[in-house]
């Protein structure tokens, strides 16, 4: 077969015209020839294959000029590189969508701004950890101050204590700094993006260490929660507790998806196998939110040496027990030790009282 118009050519790849001149201006599908009179672009038949994965890859929406590397790998790279272009575009629309979310839910509160410059509430707070009964190392942080409550989980073994502290630490400098309303979220992303590579970090060359985190960052009257893992968030506000985070972890999506219902996940042997972690892949993703802090409200933070152990109706129990942070902690950690604590205990508890 000879050469084929532009036209022609167009037609067989699934392009126009119009974007074959631009590829050919970019360096990025040149014609096999071109007329020298009339000037018109001629193809080989066997430039196909590559004009339409050129095609293919634009549908994607990838940029030009990672086009022309994919172009130029062996199928398998290029395989691997177009997995990773769309693991990104799906974390950058998990972004986008968190943000739509969080301007639809303070657009109908009535709000006409994100920023909240001046402090309205404060916090009273209390944080502790416990080994347990069954464990003999400790793999918890739970830190607490006047903006910043957070608690990490490092899996057992050789640097999850170190793991867990990264993590925290990690996020320590962001209470440190007036953060206007509208940059806590994106700030606190980038807090926990740091915090997977700290914890990367500390791999070594036969194990790599993760761990969860879950943390709340006060900004005036904002609260921003970041959540990895299965470490929890509750909310106990007018006497009824929420939970305000999803585990991370292989029985939840089996929950999620219909197969186990929520009593064979609580006694499920895999029950703590987790889906998302810090340090656990190549790029983490986090589930971030903003709320707003009232007056009256308590929260609390914990593993799930606290949640695994003891029910909803015990934690709700004991947080209305008692007006103070640090004797709910106490308390607390006390519920999981009296059922056999076979696990690390962290806990955060913090009241959120008009400034």
């Amino acid at each position: 077969m000879g050469l084929m118009t532009i036209g022609a050519f167009a037609r067989a790849a699934r392009l126009t015209p119009k974007a074959l001149r631009l590829y050919d201006q970019g360096g990025l599908l040149v014609p096999a020839a071109v007329d020298p009179e009339s000037g018109y672009r001629l193809y080989d038949p066997a430039q196909l294959p590559v004009a339409r994965l050129v095609a293919q890859l634009r549908r994607l929406g990838m940029p030009l000029a990672t086009i022309r590397v994919v172009c130029d790998l062996e199928p398998a790279a290029a395989a691997d590189a177009v997995t990773a272009y769309w693991r990104q575009v799906s974390a950058d629309t998990a972004a986008r969508a968190r943000l739509a979310t969080l301007l639809v839910d303070h657009l109908s509160e009535g709000g006409t701004t994100m920023s909240d410059p001046d402090p309205t509430v404060v916090v009273r707070f209390a944080a502790g950890c416990d080994t347990g009964l069954v464990r003999d190392s400790n793999e918890d942080t739970a830190y607490a101050s006047e903006r910043l409550l957070a608690v990490a989980d490092g899996m057992r073994g050789p640097g999850g204590a170190a793991a867990s502290a990264a993590a925290v630490d990690a996020l320590k400098p962001l209470a440190l700094t007036d953060v206007p309303g509208a940059d806590l979220l994106t700030m606190l992303g980038g807090a926990v993006s740091a915090a997977d590579s700290a914890v990367h970090g500390l791999a070594t060359d036969t194990d790599q260490p993760v761990t969860t985190l879950t943390a709340l960052l006060l900004s005036g009257s904002r609260l921003a929660l970041v959540h990895v893992g299965d470490t929890r968030a509750y909310l106990l506000r007018g006497g009824e507790l929420s939970l305000l985070t999803q585990d991370h972890t292989w029985v939840q999506t089996q929950v999620d998806q219909g197969r186990l219902d929520r009593d064979q996940a609580a006694t499920h042997p895999q029950r703590a196998v987790l889906v998302r972690a810090l340090g656990g892949g190549r790029q983490v993703e986090a589930d971030l939110a903003l709320r707003t802090a009232v007056p009256g409200d308590r929260y609390l933070l914990c593993s799930d040496g606290l949640s695994a152990v003891v029910d909803r109706a015990g934690l709700g129990s004991a947080l209305a027990a008692t007006d103070d942070p640090e004797d709910t902690v106490r308390a607390l950690i006390d519920l999981a030790r009296a059922e056999g604590a076979p696990d690390n205990i962290a806990c955060v508890v913090a009241d959120v009282l008009a400034a």
